[in-house]
C-alpha cells in the first residue's frame, strides 16, 4: 500500500505521487506571533509534524518550510480590521519587533515541549519583503492587479480558477460588488498585495516599493517564501481549515498568476478545529487555553500530544479536561508497559536500544512484532490515521507471543512518527534495572512479581476475595499496585 492523502483540492483521497520521487517540498502555514499559541493552534503543528515524520519514515527527503508572520496580518483575513502585530504592541507597550521576538520564542518553546521536529526552513516575513515585492511585480506584469486608493489589489475577475480550492463561485464574488468596508475594491473578493500609508498612516513597519512606501498584505508572504525555498511548484501545502476560503485561495491565485504554473501546489492538507463546549477556540474571543495552561493543571505536554494523536486530523476534536485526563492515564500506562518490557529484555538489549530506530524494521521484519509494525505503516499510509496507528502500538505491547526485545524495537520505530519519547522511557528503565541491586531488593522484587501473578490467576478464576487480599497485603507493606490495559505494575509508597 502506498501513501494516500485527502487533497482539499478535489475533495478526495488521492495516491501521493511527489513531483520528484524521494524528494518532497512541504510548506506549512506558521504562526502570527502577536500572542501565545493556543492549544487549537498547536493541533495544526502536531499534524504537520506527523505528516513530515511519516514522509521521512517512508524513505523520503523532506524540505519542510514554515513562515513566521510578523507583519501584514490584519484581524480579518479579508484585509479588514487592525494589524494584529501593531495592536498587540500597543496593548503591551512594546515595539512590534519586540513582540514578534518574544512570541516567536514562546511558540518554539511550546513546539519543543510537544516533540515537534523543527522545520527545515523557518522564515520570517520581515526578512523576505524584497522577495514579496519581486513576486508582486510579476503578478502586476501579468495583468492581474489594479491600484485604488493608494493600495495595490489583486483582481480576481482576471483569474478564472479563483475559488477552486474552496468551491467558491467566481460570478458570485465579482460583478462590481463592494464589501461595504473597503470601497477601493472592484470586487468583494479582491485582496491587497501592497498597502500604503492610505490604509494605516502610522504603520510601525514600512518599506519602499514601486507602489509607494508601505507594507505587504498577509497572503503574499506565504507565496513568496514558499516559492523562494521550494520552487514554483511543490508537493504539499498544509494549514487549518479556516485558511481554505480566503488565505489559501488567495495564495493559489497570486502564485499561479505570477508563475503561470498550474497547479502551484499538488496536494492541500487541512486539519480540522479543536473545539470546546462553546465552539471553536480563538484568541479574539479571549480566555483561550495555552500549553502552559495544561501544564499548570498537572498535565505533561506529551499528554496533550497523545490526546491529539487519538483523533484523526480531519475530524473535529472535542477538548475537555476529562478527555485530557484519559489521555494522561493512557500515556502513563503506555510508559509503564514500555518500562516493564525494557526490564524484561534488559540483558538482551544492553547496548542495542536504538533511539533512532532507523534500522529496526529490517531486524524484526519476519517476527510477530514486525506484523504490527507493517499494520502501523498501513494506518499511516491511509491518510495519516493516527488513531489506528496507536491501536497497533497497543496491540503490539499486549501481545504475549512477541519477544520483549522485538516489541521494543517495533515500538521505537513507531515512535519515529508518534513522538512520545518511548525509547527514552525504555532506556531509563533499562539503565535502572542494570544497576547492581542488593539481595534484599531482588528478593522483594521476586516476591512482589510472584504475588502479582497469583493475584492475576485469582482474578481469572473469579476469586476476587483472594485477589483483593493480595492487594491489601502489599499495601500494608507500603507497596501499591497499579492496573492498566497493559498489565499490573508496582511501586513503593
Amino acid at each position: 500500500m502506498a501513501l494516500t492523502l485527502y487533497n482539499t483540492l478535489g475533495r478526495a483521497l488521492q495516491p501521493f505521487e511527489p513531483l520528484k520521487p524521494g524528494k518532497i517540498g512541504f510548506y506549512g502555514c506558521g504562526p502570527t506571533v502577536y500572542n501565545y499559541a493556543h492549544i487549537g493552534n498547536l493541533r495544526a503543528y502536531v499534524t504537520h509534524d506527523v505528516l513530515a515524520r511519516t514522509l521521512r519514515r517512508l524513505g523520503n527527503e523532506v524540505t519542510h518550510v514554515m513562515n513566521i508572520t510578523d507583519v501584514g496580518h490584519l484581524s480579518g483575513d479579508n484585509d479588514q480590521g487592525d494589524d494584529k502585530m501593531v495592536r498587540s504592541a500597543e496593548e503591551r507597550g512594546k515595539s512590534v519587533l519586540e513582540i514578534a521576538d518574544f512570541y516567536t520564542q514562546a511558540f518554539f518553546k511550546d513546539t519543543e515541549r510537544l516533540n515537534i521536529v523543527r522545520p527545515t526552513v523557518v522564515c520570517k516575513a520581515t526578512d523576505h519583503v524584497q522577495d514579496m515585492i519581486s513576486l508582486i511585480k510579476k503578478i502586476e506584469a501579468s495583468g492581474f492587479t489594479y491600484s485604488s486608493g493608494g493600495n495595490l489589489y489583486f483582481d480576481i475577475s482576471k483569474f478564472p480558477a479563483y475559488g477552486e480550492l474552496a468551491l467558491l463561485r467566481l460570478d458570485e464574488l465579482k460583478a462590481g460588488a463592494r464589501t461595504g468596508l473597503d470601497e477601493n475594491k472592484r470586487n468583494a473578493g479582491d485582496f491587497v498585495l501592497w498597502f500604503t500609508k492610505s490604509k494605516f498612516e502610522n504603520q510601525a513597519l514600512v518599506w519602499d516599493s514601486p507602489w509607494g512606501r508601505g507594507y505587504p498584505g498577509w497572503h503574499i508572504e506565504c507565496s513568496a517564501m514558499s516559492i523562494k525555498y521550494l520552487g514554483e511548484q511543490f508537493d504539499i501545502h498544509a494549514g487549518g481549515i479556516d485558511h481554505i476560503p480566503i488565505h489559501h485561495t488567495n495564495e493559489i491565485a497570486q502564485s499561479e498568476a505570477a508563475t503561470g504554473k498550474h497547479p502551484w501546489v499538488k496536494y492541500w492538507v487541512h486539519n480540522e478545529f479543536l473545539v470546546l463546549d462553546k465552539g471553536k477556540m480563538s484568541k479574539s474571543s479571549g480566555g483561550f487555553l495555552t500549553l502552559q495552561s495544561l501544564i499548570d493543571e498537572g498535565f505533561a505536554p506529551l499528554d496533550y500530544r497523545y490526546f491529539l494523536l487519538g483523533g484523526h486530523y480531519r475530524s473535529q476534536l472535542q477538548f475537555s479536561w476529562s478527555a485530557l485526563e484519559g489521555a494522561k492515564n493512557a500515556r502513563k500506562a503506555l510508559g509503564d508497559r514500555i518500562k516493564a518490557l525494557a526490564v524484561q529484555g534488559c540483558a538482551e538489549l544492553q547496548g542495542k536500544i536504538d533511539t533512532t530506530a532507523e534500522n529496526n524494521a529490517n531486524s524484526i521484519k519476519n517476527t510477530k512484532a514486525g506484523e504490527y509494525l507493517a499494520a502501523f505503516d498501513r494506518a499511516l499510509e491511509d491518510d495519516l490515521s493516527t488513531p489506528r496507528a496507536l491501536a497497533e502500538l497497543w496491540g503490539l505491547l499486549k501481545d504475549a507471543e512477541a519477544r520483549p526485545a522485538d516489541v521494543l524495537l517495533a515500538a521505537f520505530d513507531m515512535d519515529r512518527v508518534l513522538g512520545l519519547d518511548l525509547a527514552k522511557t525504555a532506556q531509563e528503565a533499562a539503565e535502572t534495572a542494570a544497576k547492581p541491586q542488593t539481595g534484599e531488593d531482588l528478593a522483594l522484587a521476586n516476591e512482589v512479581e510472584t504475588l502479582i501473578a497469583e493475584r492475576l490467576a485469582a482474578k481469572q478464576a473469579k476469586d476476587f476475595v483472594k485477589a483483593d487480599g493480595i492487594r491489601a497485603k502489599l499495601k500494608d507493606r507500603g507497596i501499591l499496585l497499579e492496573d492498566s490495559p497493559a498489565g499490573t505494575t508496582w511501586r513503593r509508597r
